[in-house]
């Protein structure tokens, strides 16, 4: 078989993307491989028959993330891939929103689109990457779509806006921004920032849309080079006359009912009242044997009459659903501290949107460990996001998170980040839930609102308060308007989900999903200036409910401290086997993290076990310091002195001249094995070797002089300050020590039997 392999090479951010079709997959609808880098990634695009009796376009994007890209093996019991991990699937939900918009109106065809790292080089993302192979594959293939579009990331470090940087460039940048779009326009966005401004941001923007266009223009090229013939796509369309039939119908009705009532639950059964009565119509001549009869069409029709009307009413006399204008907020609540024992809570209401969101501290092994492509190997700041069915007044199983709840969840997660304080700061972990106790709107949002209620409530020293809106779009013609704070009804018939979160110095995460094929720089500016307005607003109201975080952390809240050791003593402080942490863990009830870079993180519920765990670690790797005194103890004694432990794992010797402010003629009769005695350090030699001195501790001598009197009393005899041991000869520091071993005294007591 002779395979058509054809290479197209092009650049984008000055990066080369090499796109190859012709190798892989021929019995795909549409099949390339993509590389930047050492990155490759593989897509394929296929198009099956139409389901019957859908009512939504069946399609499926998922990325799947093979280990074997990093040269990795997968952990877990079976040691393979398994479900996708959080990072997969929000890659996967970037591409989907960036496709979706462009396929025909109502397209019934299931049109699956798969890709998968091939390889993967830590330094380029996957993300954008990915767009532009399911884009290729798409233009190639013979499924009916409206692309091109292809997509960029752009960072932002010390003022310069990079575009597609790396990991590594990555790594100081205040903006990590993606966008997609088609020649024409923006059509999708993802973001977190450290509070960039607007200007920024909509250079940024356009910056991305701009760099994409030669990437766009080779897709062009190579669909006309060996794209397929476009097959038909099933469309199931409403027939003109019935929806000129049902609109004459409920059109007057609705109009009448959504001026009369700007309350959602005051014209809901009104309006309901009014789609059961034609329903109960149309299936009474579906009985009488009218087989034309598509009930779900009907539902249809009566959906585009209401969407008629809504969006007719807002371009043309300014007027939304609840009698709002285009730039006004709904009524705005915030409180704290709902939650017993918990660590912090807060409970934000925009309209009727209400979410709970608690947050939990915990130690460094709290923290979640990552097991994907992605350098990033842990996560010690974590937002989970819960949108149960009595949100909306409805029934259905739970069965986990779906993809929507793990994007909004990631999205507020983003909002927050680059205010989280850093690990030597504030060494806790923080995990963040929401719960969604009522929905209308713009929940993600209300959630960016709640997590920054509940750490201030919790304590944590954020860097700034941030909130967040939703942005919309409604497009008839010329016609325009960018609405604030838009409501369930205004996001199910509008063109645009734009989500902006910031504090009041700026932009924090953005995220950007559209109806229609693009939005323009205008659009963007405006909508930017009105979330602005926005931010500000709500922010008022969180700080009017906690104008700063709380002093003191819960009483249920874990203690923990955190400092940093030299990397060499760290196998001083774990011990053989891990004997040491294991002990001080066990003694003082604590639990001790110790990171590779000698960072040691020391948690428990009492502060005062903490404080003294930290203090053993530190005697455990204390250098010794001349002049400094120290309780130590006896380890073992000689003739001529006493060899004393005054730090953990360091030893130094006690000559007989220095063990009493008076003269002692048997060490033996001064002290015993396993005594404590305060010494001080007097000399450290070349070699390490400590000599020490109680008799500078009793006579209150300060280093230099207990120096004069160690060496006139090795030189002299026995007077009282000048000790001195004619018996033999001086031996120093940790030499030797006794062959026929210690020296066990067990009628002896421990402790110093005299004054120190």
């Amino acid at each position: 078989m002779t395979l058509d392999i054809r290479e197209y090479r092009c650049h984008v951010g000055g990066k080369e993307v090499i796109i190859e079709t012709g190798r892989l997959a021929q019995q795909a609808g549409g099949a390339v491989t993509v590389r930047m880098g050492d990155t490759m990634l593989f897509c394929s695009t296929t198009m099956g028959s139409p389901r019957s009796g859908l009512d939504f376009f069946p399609l499926s994007v998922d990325y799947e993330e093979k280990m074997y890209a990093g040269g990795r093996v997968p952990g877990g019991f079976f040691r393979r891939e398994g479900r996708p991990s959080e990072g997969a699937i929000l890659t996967s939900r970037v591409i989907d929103r960036t496709l979706r918009p462009l396929f025909p109106k109502n397209m019934r065809n299931d049109v699956q689109v798969i890709l998968m790292s091939l390889s993967h080089d830590k330094e380029h993302h996957v993300d954008m990457l990915g767009i532009i192979a399911a884009s290729t594959a798409l233009m190639i293939s013979d499924i009916p779509w409206n692309g091109p579009v292809a997509g960029a990331r752009v960072g932002l470090v010390d003022g310069e806006l990079l575009v597609n940087p790396t990991y590594s460039e990555m790594a100081d940048s205040t903006l990590d921004l993606r966008v997609s779009g088609t020649a024409e326009a923006i059509n999708m966005v993802e973001c977190n920032a450290d509070q960039v401004d607007e200007a920024t941001m909509l250079e940024a923007l356009f910056l991305a849309h701009d760099s994409v266009q030669d990437i766009i223009a080779l897709q062009q090229r190579i669909r006309g080079e060996i794209g397929k013939d476009k097959q038909a796509p099933s469309v199931d369309d409403i027939s003109e006359a019935l929806q000129a039939e049902v609109s004459a119908r409920v059109e007057a009705p609705i109009r009448e009912i959504m001026s009369a009532h700007s309350d959602r639950a005051a014209r809901r059964q009104p309006l309901r009242d009014i789609q059961a009565g034609l329903l109960e119509d149309y299936s009474a001549r579906q009985a009488a044997g009218d087989s034309s009869i598509n009930l779900k069409h009907v539902e249809r029709a009566y959906d585009s009459v209401m969407k008629k009307v809504v969006r007719g009413r807002i371009v043309n006399e300014g007027i939304r659903p609840d009698g709002r204008d285009h730039a006004s907020i709904r009524a705005l609540a915030a409180e704290v501290g709902l939650v017993p024992r918990v660590h912090g809570s807060g409970l934000f209401m925009r309209g009727e949107t209400q979410v709970l969101t608690i947050a939990t501290l915990g130690t460094p092994r709290d923290s979640q460990f990552l097991d994907g492509l992605s350098p990033e190997d842990d996560k010690r700041y974590m937002h989970h996001y819960n949108f149960p069915p009595y949100s909306t007044g409805e029934t259905y199983p739970m069965r986990g998170p779906r993809r929507r709840e793990i994007g909004h969840g990631a999205l507020a997660e983003k909002a927050l980040l680059a205010m989280i304080p850093p690990a030597e700061e504030f060494p806790y972990v923080l995990r963040l839930v929401s719960e969604v106790m009522s929905s209308n709107g713009s929940t993600s949002m209300a959630s960016v609102c709640g997590s920054t209620l509940a750490l201030l409530d919790a304590g944590v020293p954020i860097k700034n308060p941030v909130g967040g809106i939703a942005m919309g779009l409604i497009k008839e013609g010329d016609k325009l308007a960018v609405l604030t704070d838009i409501q369930g009804m205004e996001d199910h018939l509008g063109d645009m989900d734009f989500k902006v979160a910031g504090t009041a110095a700026g932009i924090t995460a953005l995220q950007m999903d559209i109806k229609i094929a693009g939005v323009t720089r205008d659009i963007m500016g405006q909508a930017l200036a009105q979330a602005k307005d926005a931010r500000l607003e709500i922010l008022a109201v969180i700080q009017a409910a906690m104008p700063q975080r709380r002093a003191k952390l819960s009483d249920f809240a874990p203690r923990m401290e955190s400092f940093k050791i030299a990397v060499d003593k760290i196998g001083a402080v774990i011990g053989p086997g891990g004997k040491n942490v294991r002990a001080l863990q066990d003694e003082h009830q604590v639990k001790v993290d110790i990171q590779e870079d000698g960072l040691i993180y020391v948690a428990g519920d009492s502060g005062a076990e903490v404080d003294r765990a930290i203090e053993k670690i530190k005697a455990m790797v204390q250098e010794p310091e001349l002049g400094h005194i120290y309780t130590g103890k006896v380890m073992r004694t000689e003739n001529y002195g006493a060899f004393v432990e005054f730090l953990p794992g360091s030893e130094g010797m006690v000559h007989v001249s220095q063990l009493a402010d008076y003269h002692v003629k048997s060490v033996e009769d001064e002290v015993s094995v396993g005594d404590e005695i305060m010494v001080m350090v007097i000399n450290i030699d070349g070699t390490g070797r400590v000599r020490l001195s109680r008799q500078a501790v009793l006579e209150g001598w300060d280093v230099e002089e207990a120096q004069r009197r160690d060496a006139a009393g090795s030189r002299g005899g026995g007077r009282r300050g000048g000790g001195g041991d004619r018996r033999g000869p001086r031996r120093d520091g940790n030499r030797g020590g006794d062959r026929r071993g210690p020296r066990r005294d067990s009628n002896r007591s421990g402790g110093d039997r005299n004054r120190s």
